[in-house]
């Protein structure tokens, strides 16, 4: 068996190449990526796969048998290019799409959510048996500049009383490998968040505990969050954006306790101080 990771050179896709082999399996890992030079490290066949390139993409998927799709990051084009991947994963005979989509992508308020439901419509006519791993908020999100955060003692944010079940991306990535290493995942489409259920309060309240000082949570109107995230240096357009999802957290887009995660991994989703430690 021949199992494909698109993105393999991303944060995520890195991981995936990483827990694959660690299980030690007799499957052929391929990583699909734009420039395989990137990919050298990762001690695997890697292809030239471009989500661009149309015409490429059948070719590099010869010979492939599972595809772990990990969702393009070009937001506006990214059901164009999921289109170029299934068109292609059809003609190369590829058995098995396991799609990284969005947590509870056919109800969420968060503007990723269109994409990523076109992209598992399409994975569903596609007549393609398929896996939809609906993925919840990367705890990661939360932690670039913590640094600062720490220093000035106030973690901003627009999410209210939002709840949030976040999960690590090592968390994900032994799902996302788990279901291309196993049967019985076919036509499933799972709902997975993290077994710790917090608002951006109690972020605050972990984030103290982890660094020894004392730190406080400022809730702000979304309009002014955005312009505290472009003082940080994003722009305009990165910081709406981001600040939307505060929105989304306080709708409850980021929750969900069905811990389905973990009970696919078989173990406790990584806690919520672990990833702060790890990231200070």
């Amino acid at each position: 068996m021949t199992i494909g990771i698109t993105g393999a050179t991303g944060q995520l896709g890195q991981l995936v190449v990483q827990n694959l082999k660690e299980r030690n399996t007799d499957a052929n890992i391929v990583a699909l990526v734009r420039d395989p030079k990137k990919a050298a490290d990762l001690g695997v066949e890697a292809r030239v796969f471009d989500y661009n390139q149309p015409e490429t993409l059948a070719e590099a998927l010869k010979g492939i048998d599972k595809l772990l799709l990990i969702s393009g990051n070009e937001i506006g084009n990214r059901s164009a290019q999921h289109t170029n991947v299934i068109e292609a994963a059809k003609k190369a005979g590829v058995k098995l799409i396991a799609y990284t989509s969005l947590l509870h992508a056919d109800k969420s308020s968060l503007a990723l959510a269109g994409e990523h439901l076109e992209t598992e419509t399409l994975l569903k006519e596609s007549g393609i048996p398929y896996v939809i791993l609906r993925h919840g908020w990367y705890t990661e999100n939360y932690v670039g500049g913590l640094s600062g955060v720490v220093e000035h003692g106030t973690f901003y944010g627009s999410a209210g009383d939002g709840k949030i079940a976040s999960a690590s991306r090592a968390d994900f990535a032994i799902v996302d490998a788990e279901v291309l290493v196993t049967e019985g995942h076919e036509g499933k489409t799972y709902e997975l968040a993290g077994d710790e259920i917090f608002t951006l309060s109690d972020f605050a309240k972990s984030l103290s505990e982890v660094a020894g000082k004392e730190l406080k949570y400022q809730n702000l109107p979304v309009e002014e969050y955005a312009k505290v995230l472009e003082g940080f240096g994003l722009p305009e357009g990165v910081a709406q954006f981001f600040a939307g999802t505060h929105i989304g957290t306080e709708k409850g887009d980021l929750f969900d306790d069905s811990k389905t995660l973990s009970k696919l991994i078989g173990k406790p989703t990584t806690s919520l101080k672990a990833v702060l430690k790890a990231s200070l």
